[in-house]
């Protein structure tokens, strides 16, 4: 993994920038014997802005830029001058991107839509110039504001990919093999286990010119929730789904408990994974003949699960998975 360009995960510090002191100043003028205060207000410091980017798909970008920092705001001026702002520094992320705070964990904002804008650390304001304190009392106030202090802080930022589809299912169910089929995503496939080591997306073409996205993510193995296998880190990727559509391989032992352990560490991480709409799709149905195909249909699944049996390598019940998923998808707009 150290040499993946996918990254999902990293820790940066960002520090805005102080507010700009207020300026004592007194207008000095010929001819003019008590000019009164005139100092200008001190500029705001710069905020750190996370940004919603639709070019981006990793954090790649961050890796190596651990450090955030805007500027400060500029001090007042004479003659009612307003100091310079500090500049903003806008952190660009992938779409579906969350900043918790790095020491509590604590959910601090989330981006999904493209320019979509988030502040991680705000800017101090500038200080008030001396002529904001003038009173009929005190018409030569000698005092100013000074800028508010700025604010630092470590984030995480974590991607969590948005997809309509995600695919769920052991290493080699076929997942990386049905995307390849359905979109024009190029995943890695090969005959052994954790294949797919980061997340793949790919856009699958409908009927009508219409489109939906669908993500493969690396195999879980029982156990994953508590560390197990490579297929934790990921889990995350597919909160966000509004479709789980678990792929189960035809010569699997025991389908039924195949799906429950799948489902069962989708519990263990996050039990809001079970309310999201679910679709079982038997893979590597062209080993199967159609008495095997009747056996396995009766008594042999998961009972209130729409099921469907394909073969990605022979095109077989791929429109139709097409037609199931994005009806499903239509019922929950």
């Amino acid at each position: 993994m150290a040499d993946s360009n996918f990254v999902d995960y990293v820790k940066i510090y960002c520090r805005s920038g102080a507010g700009g002191a207020g300026s004592t100043h007194f207008r000095k003028e010929k001819f003019v014997e008590f000019g009164g205060p005139d100092g200008g207000d001190g500029g705001k410091g710069g905020d750190i802005i996370m940004r919603g980017n639709g070019q981006f798909w990793t954090l790649l970008h961050l890796k190596y830029k651990r450090h955030v920092m805007a500027d400060n705001g500029e001090r007042g001026g004479s003659a009612k001058r307003h100091g310079a702002d500090g500049k903003s520094i806008y952190i660009d992320v992938p779409l579906g991107t969350v900043a918790r705070d790095a020491e509590t964990g604590e959910f601090v904002a989330e981006v999904v839509n493209d320019g979509e804008e988030a502040i991680l650390c705000k800017g101090g304001r500038g200080g008030l110039g001396n002529w904001h304190f003038r009173t009929s009392t005190n018409q030569a106030p000698r005092y100013s504001q000074p800028g508010e202090t700025l604010q630092e802080a470590w984030f995480i930022l974590e991607l969590k990919i948005l997809a309509d589809v995600g695919l769920v299912g052991f290493p080699n169910a076929g997942k990386s093999t049905l995307l390849s089929v359905v979109s024009a995503a190029k995943p890695k496939i090969a005959d052994y286990a954790f294949t797919t080591l980061e997340p793949n997306l790919g856009i699958v073409a409908y009927r009508d010119m219409r489109s939906f996205v669908m993500a493969d993510i690396p195999g879980i193995i029982e156990g994953a929730s508590e560390g197990r296998g490579i297929g934790t880190r990921f889990l995350r990727h597919i909160e966000r789904n509004s479709i789980l559509l678990f792929m189960i391989p035809a010569d699997s032992k025991d389908i039924v408990k195949e799906y429950e352990i799948l489902l069962n560490e989708l519990r263990q991480y996050n039990p809001d994974m079970l309310d999201k709409g679910r679709m079982i799709a038997i893979s590597k149905s062209d080993l199967l003949d159609e008495e095997l195909t009747k056996e396995i249909e009766n008594g042999h699944l998961p009972e209130g699960v729409p099921h469907i049996f394909i073969s990605s390598a022979m095109d077989y019940n791929i429109d139709r998975l097409k037609d199931m998923l994005w009806e499903m998808l239509h019922q929950k707009v």
